[in-house]
């Protein structure tokens, strides 16, 4: 007998529709999540495949006030920044449209993670990882999308938050400098609920649909 499992329609319906439910969440209510409901996402987070099962991931949950102030501060000069490039290159379209949109969730969300690449393991003795290491990384990103849908399955939502000076929050989370920033990513019961992208709903940028495949 098979062991490999038989997964219904309406199972895939499901996945389906939760693929299109994840989004990228910025605005949080201030409920609580469950220990339990971040247990099972951080479960889902470790089943991910990874480059010569190396498992480079490193998880940082930011509690501290002190450490939510310093990565709220870089997040706010590094979009400070951004904002100003869009002015000083003369997209002033751009610009406006960027000044206001809300792009973390670091002032709501009840819970803070800073995910980090270890560049420097030993695990997995550097095996497809010696001609691209950023096999690594792209391992640590499969597995953060692990976590992404196993919350958004049971309501909660994520926010990944890339506008930030990744040497910097590294020296203000005292972590090794041969740990990578992959991303800060901000937890909760989304404010709102939409399956459109919020950039698309505001003007951004349109979502493309299918991928072009091209022939060789």
């Amino acid at each position: 007998m098979s062991l490999t499992p038989r997964f219904s329609t309406a199972f895939r319906e499901d996945l389906a529709r939760l693929m299109a439910w994840r989004r990228d969440v910025r605005r949080f209510r201030p409920d609580p999540v469950p220990g339990d409901v971040l247990d099972r996402g951080l479960a889902a987070f470790a089943t991910a495949p990874s480059v010569g099962l190396s498992e480079p991931w490193r998880v940082v949950a930011v509690d501290s006030a002190a450490a939510r102030a310093a990565a709220l501060a870089n997040f706010e000069g590094a979009n400070a920044e951004a904002l100003a490039e869009y002015h000083a290159g003369g997209e002033l379209s751009r610009a406006a449209i960027y000044a206001g949109l809300k792009l973390s969730g670091m002032r709501d969300a009840p819970v803070q993670l800073a995910v980090f690449c270890d560049e420097a393991t030993p695990k997995g003795a550097g095996l497809g990882a010696r001609t691209m290491p950023e096999m690594r990384a792209y391992s640590v990103v499969s597995a953060v999308t692990l976590l992404w849908l196993a919350l958004r399955a049971e309501g909660v939502g994520l926010g990944w938050v890339s506008i930030l000076d990744p040497e910097r929050l590294t020296r203000d989370l005292d972590v090794p400098a041969s740990w990578r920033l992959i991303g800060y990513f901000c937890i909760g019961y989304p404010e709102t609920e939409s399956a459109t992208p919020e950039l698309e709903q505001l003007g951004w940028e349109p979502r493309l649909g299918l991928p072009e495949m091209e022939q060789r």
